[in-house]
């Protein structure tokens, strides 16, 4: 936003939103006119269109011989093709509900965080601009991984038509990149126990709370404990229910200990 002062190194901060900024100057306020601002926020968008396309080009590709993308983790294609085979288990032959799921697991959960959150991986102050910003740029990867087109007017939010090209560009990517890890080789259940192995392997070293994670999954085990059991019996997993059961009682018994020696 152009309102804002230059700072002493002779930059100037340009963001996406528009802010309500008020510099008052001799007890006079000055408000950004809305046909100016305008033409700024789109001229912002052209200088910021660079990196936020390789964002997203590097989030939903595996990569190709001629432009290099990160690998795709073996656990992602793991858990696509688990969706993919429920999906198929239970009779659900519609493409949008499984493209759901995907969207829901990896895209939306993860990379939706880290774009709004970048200070949840770096250590960088994100200010309420900034922030405001990235939300604009997270809710445009969310409309990516949609399956409808959507409905815009002339009353639509500004953030929402700004993307709105981009938005049906990026769709086909999505689409594209679902395609591509469900032709990958299967990930067999030996090969994703040995990752699993090795990332816990990783973790010890790397001063990870094991138990910490353990607590929190079995407070979980314990709130859902019938559920997760008739599921597991549904499914013919009788040892295994039986043995989560076990377990459930051992830590409720544990846990009754330790609150009465408080």
């Amino acid at each position: 936003q152009m309102t804002l002062p230059m700072s002493d190194d002779g930059l100037r901060p340009y963001h996406l939103v528009k802010q309500d900024y008020e510099l008052t100057t001799e007890r006079q306020s000055f408000k950004m006119v809305h046909e100016v601002f305008l033409t700024r926020l789109l001229l912002t968008k052209k200088v910021l269109s660079r990196f936020v396309n390789d964002l997203v080009w590097k989030v939903f590709s595996i990569g190709t011989p001629s432009r290099l993308a990160p690998p795709i983790p073996e656990a992602v294609k793991y858990l696509f093709d688990f969706l993919d085979q429920q999906a198929a288990e239970y009779g659900i032959d519609e493409p949008d509900v499984v493209h759901t799921w995907k969207n829901n697991s990896v895209p939306l959960r993860f990379w939706i965080n880290i774009i709004k959150n970048p200070d949840f991986v770096f250590d960088i102050h994100k200010s309420a601009t900034v922030d405001s910003s990235l939300s604009v740029v997270a809710q445009m990867v969310m409309d990516s991984c949609g399956t409808t087109d959507q409905r815009l007017t002339k009353e639509s939010p500004t953030t929402k038509l700004l993307y709105a090209r981009e938005v049906r560009d990026s769709r086909k990517l999505v689409e594209k990149y679902y395609a591509d890890i469900q032709a990958m080789p299967v990930i067999l259940e030996g090969r994703m126990h040995d990752i699993l192995q090795q990332a816990s392997v990783g973790a010890d070293r790397s001063g990870f709370q094991k138990d910490s994670a353990m607590y929190d999954v079995f407070i979980y085990g314990l709130h859902y404990r019938d559920s997760v059991s008739a599921a597991l019996k549904g499914e013919g997993m009788h040892e295994m229910a039986r043995q989560f059961e076990d377990v459930c009682d051992e830590l409720a018994h544990g846990f009754d200990e330790k609150s009465s020696s408080l």
